[in-house]
């Protein structure tokens, strides 16, 4: 497939998981007396990468987040020579998404970015309150499942065609655990998105939600590859 085409599945896949997941976390959590709450956002992350690994999935890969990415390189699943053009594909579809849910808030008299706008982070910015060392442990803890997950459900012996609901699944899955933890990353590009428009602590506290996804998913790949995968 043209790289072109796979760079812009890579985009469009990016922004929608960043506008749909986090764009239900911004305007529909709380809504102002019924909200659709956490299981609400969780069921919005994982219906995102369902549709869109459906739509374009065929295009690129389905990745829509940088550890994805890296981790099926580790996993030998993914030429190394395109890891980084996918992945600024991907942060610019975040970035852009972000903004959108930006222009879109600023509508609201009284909105304010800077009290959390879906931004993840730790210590005193964690919804729970949870310290550094355990955002760490759960994001790189769901990250590399996330890519053990995916490996499993994309192998040529796994059941054809169900692969993106067996990942959306798990991305539900994952945002049910760790949403009071982290508001769950496990996606560099879904942290950057936000971020930047929240403007303040979320962008400083940036580098763990890159790296240690990035860690995460490297060492799922690497699991699977060589622990569980069966070879001809």
């Amino acid at each position: 497939m043209n790289m072109g085409k796979r760079l812009g599945a890579e985009f469009f896949g990016t922004f929608w998981l960043v506008f749909g997941g986090c764009g239900s976390a911004i305007f529909a959590a709380a809504f102002p007396e019924l909200g659709i709450g956490f299981a609400g956002v969780a069921l919005a992350f994982g219906l995102t990468v369902v549709t869109m690994a459906y739509a374009v999935g065929h295009i690129s890969g389905g990745h829509f987040n940088p550890a994805v990415t890296l981790g099926l390189c580790a996993g030998g699943r993914f030429a190394a020579k395109d890891v980084v053009p996918y992945i600024i594909s991907q942060v610019i579809g975040g970035l852009a998404a972000g903004a959108v849910l930006y222009l879109i808030a600023t509508g609201k008299e009284g909105f304010d970015a800077s009290a959390r706008f879906a931004a993840n982070g730790y210590g005193e910015h964690s919804p729970g309150g949870y310290s550094l060392m355990a955002c760490i442990v759960a994001e790189f803890v769901l990250t590399a499942f996330f890519l053990i997950v995916i490996h499993g459900a994309t192998d040529k012996r796994a059941p054809a065609g169900f692969g993106p609901l067996a990942i959306g699944l798990a991305l539900t899955l994952i945002h049910l655990i760790s949403i009071p933890i982290t508001a769950t990353s496990v996606n560099p590009a879904r942290s950057t998105g936000v971020a930047v428009f929240q403007g303040s602590w979320a962008i400083q506290q940036l580098w763990m939600f890159w790296l240690v996804p990035l860690i995460g998913g490297a060492v799922g790949g690497l699991i699977y590859k060589h622990l569980l995968e069966t070879r001809d």
